[in-house]
């Protein structure tokens, strides 16, 4: 440079004067504070991710920038001039170094101060140990779909449902199931604090979904159920196609968060996408939706196929869909075991499905749950479906149904202990799951738990109070327990009178017995389906419950043109599948009634030895009961007492309600021997 000799000491000292180091130090610092904070704060505000990463971009462009300013330019009291248009003499850059050390420490001590904030009183993160008393409990509620499309919600319930379904395979968590947690859809008030404490859960995650076009926008947060303090918080901005890693990502977050331990195994399966064609997915959850109605018998022979049938175009566009897989079995399953469809295609459908799952993935614990159900709606096969039930726990901890399928296997086999445990573990899992706690209730009520029988119908209104099912079960319990039909009769009235589209479901012909009147007769005769109802797993037809009223008002012409019209229908079913036990029993009680004694001996008789108490203890005791209605019919009274009489010495749905009101028993009324059973199942104060 024409001779110039730059001295490397002189340099580094003017950077010093001029301040370019303490520019330097400052720029960084409060670069960071502004990343920092940015960090933090966009989830709450909506700030897309792109936005925080565009910050840091131009901070860190703005860099070299400022370092060159530094150098040209000098703060003078006359405003900011040229470096080298300033004389020494008039140069302030002590003072300005001054201002800029204060400057420092003031930011620095701004930014210790926000974070030991975010740290203490708004994130509260976990320390490194956890208190013992912080269970690792977390319940992901419904998403808030933010589409324009409101037609995309199945989506956000697509992204809520996967990231449920992924953090359940954590066994380290304690994840409440699906059931349970869609009540609080979005959109509505939520009180995070009371929510948690309905759901016994320590930890809360919402968030939301936002699709448009070929992207999509999912926002989560993590939050303390007993302070409402957000732990974490995050938006991903995505293609459309990677929702399931967002997903992942999420799932893998809150288990960091709550210090949760992820096997290698838990780590590979959340990864795992259910599948890569959301269309199929979508498909899927509607099926899902659809499969809720299983347990409705009044809905469930009209949603069932339609799930079946969006099954099938889930896969027919994604054969590789485990789920879907998994699930088409348990639809086909249902309606053969329901009898909607007790045929052997259907129940080759179902097998055919599971066997695909299995194919896929043979050691995924959805398809082990699938082949339970099928053992044990397919082939009453209670000990197959348990050992399938034992391989699908281990990577599925949290998924209730588990714990459900085995309690409802402990009652068919006679552990009913034990099926109150396993039951009442898979609402600690899923506490607002109406069927379960339906299902519980009616354990009790075999076991002639009366008072916990109504416990645990109170505790399903606690969560759905308007329910007319559980109304009038609830109602039935004084009906059982103490032979007062009266509570029945109240709330009969005053749920027809609130909607009287419910009358098929709340008007039950076994009750409306019981009120030994014309009028209750013809009332639940109007009420009970043309199509009639299935009960056991066959439909029992409209002209069965016309003969049975009949016949207990003595009018034998009208109850024998009813008889017949039922024997036509129930005949047809019976030779199809001549071992089918519940069919077989129904066909006694119509041939009793019929007069056709030998037939009806012989098929209530067979009936009992297909299915009897010691290879199902629920199912059996009713064929049993079916066949001591047959003996009273048929003036076997000796052997209808004998029945009786048997069946109290094991849980059974004959109650002392029932036995004493019932006009089936009429023509054993008076023996000593009939009269003392029923008195011995009158309430007694220690009654349990």
């Amino acid at each position: 440079m024409d001779g110039v000799h730059l001295n490397p000491k002189s340099i580094f000292a003017e950077l010093k004067r001029r301040n370019v180091y303490r520019v330097a130090v400052a720029y960084a610092i409060v670069g960071w504070a502004i990343t920092q904070i940015a960090t933090q704060v966009s989830p709450f505000f909506g700030i897309p991710n792109w936005c925080v990463r565009l910050v840091v971009i131009l901070l860190l462009l703005g860099f070299p920038f400022a370092l060159v300013l530094s150098w040209v330019f000098e703060l003078t009291p006359g405003g900011l001039k040229r470096t080298e248009d300033v004389a020494r003499h008039d140069s302030i850059v002590r003072r300005t170094g001054r201002k800029l050390d204060f400057l420092i420490i003031g930011v620095l001590l701004v930014v210790i101060g926000f974070l030991t904030y975010q740290r203490f009183a708004i994130v509260q993160k976990a320390p490194a140990t956890p208190a013992p008393v912080r269970e690792k409990s977390i319940a992901v509620l419904p998403f808030e779909n933010r589409s324009d499309d409101k037609q995309n919600a199945y989506f956000a319930d697509g992204v809520q449902d996967a990231l449920l379904a992924d953090l359940a395979k954590i066994a380290d968590l304690k994840v409440i199931s699906r059931t349970s947690v869609m009540p609080y859809k979005s959109g509505i008030a939520r009180n995070l604090r009371e929510i948690g404490a309905q759901l016994g859960v320590s930890y809360l995650c919402e968030g939301s979904v936002q699709r448009a076009g070929g992207s999509v926008r999912v926002s989560a947060q993590l939050i303390d159920a007993a302070t409402d303090a957000h732990l974490w918080a995050e938006n991903f901005d995505r293609p459309l196609d990677d929702v399931f890693a967002i997903q992942s990502e999420i799932a893998k977050a809150i288990a960091d968060q709550l210090r949760a331990k992820l096997s290698p195994q838990e780590k590979a399966a959340i990864e795992k996408p259910p599948t890569n064609d959301l269309v199929a997915y979508d498909l899927y959850l509607r099926s899902l939706a659809l499969f809720a109605y299983a347990s409705d018998q009044v809905l469930a022979k009209e949603k069932l196929p339609q799930a079946a049938r969006l099954l099938g175009e889930a896969l027919a566009r994604d054969p590789q869909f485990l789920f879907a897989w998994c699930l088409l079995s348990r639809v086909h399953g249902y309606m053969y075991f329901g009898g909607f469809d007790h045929t052997p295609e259907r129940l080759d459908q179902a097998n055919a499905a599971v066997q695909a799952a299995l194919r896929l993935q043979p050691e995924a614990g959805e398809a082990h749950l699938a082949l339970a159900n099928f053992y044990y709606y397919g082939f009453l096969d209670y000990g197959r479906a348990r050992t399938e039930l034992a391989v699908a726990r281990r990577t599925l901890p949290n998924d209730a149904e588990v714990f459900a399928y085995t309690g409802y296997i402990d009652r068919r086999e006679g552990y009913w202990e034990e099926a109150n445990r396993n039951l009442e573990r898979s609402l600690e899992i899923d506490p607002r799951n109406f069927f379960t706690l339906q299902q519980l209730a009616l354990t009790y009520q075999s076991q002639h738990r009366y008072a916990d029988e109504a416990r645990t119908y109170d505790r399903a209104l606690a969560i759905m109070p308007r329910d007319p099912s559980t109304r009038i079960l609830r109602a039935g319990v004084e009906l059982d327990w103490r032979a007062d039909i009266k509570p029945f009769q109240t709330m009969l009235a005053a749920l027809l009178a609130e909607d009287p589209s419910v009358a098929p479901e709340v008007d039950d012909p076994f009750y409306a017995l019981c009120e030994r009147t014309p009028a209750a007769a013809a009332r639940v005769l109007s009420h009970y389906p043309r199509d009639g109802l299935v009960t056991n797993g066959v439909n029992y037809p409209h002209a069965y419950w016309e003969g049975v009223i009949a016949h207990c008002q003595g009018d034998r012409p009208k109850a024998r043109a009813a008889f017949n019209a039922a024997r036509s229908e129930v005949q047809t079913i019976v030779k199809k599948q001549p071992d089918f036990a519940a069919a077989l029993s129904l066909l006694g009680m119509i041939d009793a009634g019929l007069g056709r004694k030998q037939k009806a001996l012989f098929e209530g008789r067979r009936a009992c030895e297909l299915l009897p108490g010691s290879k199902d203890a629920l199912d059996g005791p009713a064929l049993a009961a079916n066949l001591a209605q047959i003996y009273a019919w048929t003036g076997e009274k000796e052997l209808a007492i004998e029945q009786i009489a048997s069946l109290e010495r094991v849980p059974n749905f004959l109650s002392y309600g029932f036995l004493m009101l019932q006009p089936q028993w009429d023509s054993l009324r008076g023996d000593p021997r009939f009269d003392n059973i029923v008195a011995s199942l009158a309430p007694k104060a220690s009654n349990k």
